[in-house]
């Protein structure tokens, strides 16, 4: 076998789709083993079946925990199912736990790595993801980086030319060969939602960890929600949070169970604008054209808001939430990005020009 891709969340599925995809139709050997990092049927299941991904050839379904318990039980997991299937290489996606521990274990058996979305770095260490990003990219042979920021980053840590290919963003291919399929109106009469809407996904840590973070954060969602309708999807991380914070009890507050990837982007093509901590988000709303807000300081992404149309909010920038959101949503531009800035190789295309490169690799022992 050649290779063998590695998804555990979510945004894994969306990226690694149209890989698989490519791969296939050259006609190269090649697995899917899911570790089951999200693994209930509304946060894995539903993804594989929209996005037409094959079954998983194995599931290690190692669930929740710290991020220690669930790294060390996902490189157990990974350093068997490495040894019996012996691939040449893994392609890990993205920067959850999943993978890195697929970057470490695969280096220390002596298996190659490359890595779809390489070189993304918010230069923020508090962000377990950063950090799973930075360590991946160190150990892997092949990076695959989505804009010309994250050539830039790899290339100043030192990493090889030879190892850096600037490849496009595989998100967007699944997003474009979808497009058809995103039927807001339908979305909004299944569920019984107004026709104006702003939506929210809210789950990363420094959001809802923190109960004094997490207050702020419901005050200022009921502050847009007076000015129009909310629709959040709430993500498993952070329900028992927001549910104490009392997000719910406005009556312009919209919460939904979480939904698959056709539903949910039918949700964001649909809104007015859109709220989020995201890094997926930022780059859909980007080709979508809907405005986005990204409640964090920094982003690994900073293309969404030089090609596109995102725009950061800081903690201590809430109190404007409201009205920014409600600047959004009456089609004045929230930064400064040309009108329909798209970045470069954000076409549809990534796929192949992944597969093109990895074909290269394949036949070579050590990568």
């Amino acid at each position: 076998m050649a290779f063998l891709h590695i998804v555990g969340a979510r945004p894994n599925f969306v990226k690694a789709a149209p890989v698989v995809a490519a791969l296939d139709r050259r006609g190269i050997a090649q697995q899917v083993l899911h570790t089951g990092q999200h693994y209930d049927e509304r946060m894995s299941a539903v993804f594989f079946r929209d996005l037409g991904l094959p079954r998983p050839d194995a599931d290690l379904g190692v669930g929740s925990g710290s991020h220690a318990q669930q790294t060390a039980a996902l490189m157990t997991g990974l350093e068997r199912e490495f040894t019996e299937r012996s691939p040449h290489t893994v392609i890990v996606y993205g920067d959850v736990n999943s993978t890195v521990a697929a970057a470490l274990t695969a280096a220390k058996l002596g298996i190659g790595v490359a890595h779809v979305e390489a070189g993304l770095r918010s230069f923020d260490r508090t962000m377990p993801e950063e950090v799973n990003r930075v360590v991946t990219d160190r150990l892997s042979d092949v990076c695959l980086a989505t804009s010309a920021d994250a050539v830039a980053h790899l290339a100043d840590e030192g990493v090889g030319a030879d190892r850096i290919h600037l490849v496009g963003n595989p998100m967007i291919d699944t997003l474009t060969a979808n497009l058809d399929r995103f039927d807001a109106e339908g979305l909004r009469a299944r569920h019984g939602l107004p026709a104006s809407y702003v939506a929210a996904t809210l789950h990363r840590p420094a959001n809802v960890d923190d109960p004094e973070a997490v207050a702020s954060l419901v005050a200022a969602v009921h502050g847009v929600a007076d000015r129009i309708d909310v629709v959040m999807p709430v993500h498993p991380r952070g329900k028992a949070a927001f549910d104490a914070a009392g997000l719910g009890g406005h009556p312009r507050v919209h919460l939904l169970e979480p939904l698959g990837y056709i539903d949910f982007v039918a949700l964001v093509r649909g809104a007015a604008a859109v709220v989020t901590d995201s890094g997926g988000v930022q780059e859909e709303t980007t080709i979508l054209g809907v405005p986005c807000l990204t409640l964090r300081p920094n982003t690994e992404r900073p293309v969404t808001i030089t090609h596109g149309t995102n725009r950061l909010v800081s903690r201590e920038e809430l109190a404007e939430l409201p009205a920014l959101v409600a600047k959004a949503a009456s089609g004045e531009p929230v930064n400064g990005a040309p009108a329909g800035a798209v970045p470069p190789l954000w076409d549809g295309a990534a796929g192949e020009r992944i597969a093109d490169v990895l074909s290269t690799v394949q036949g070579r022992k050590n990568p």
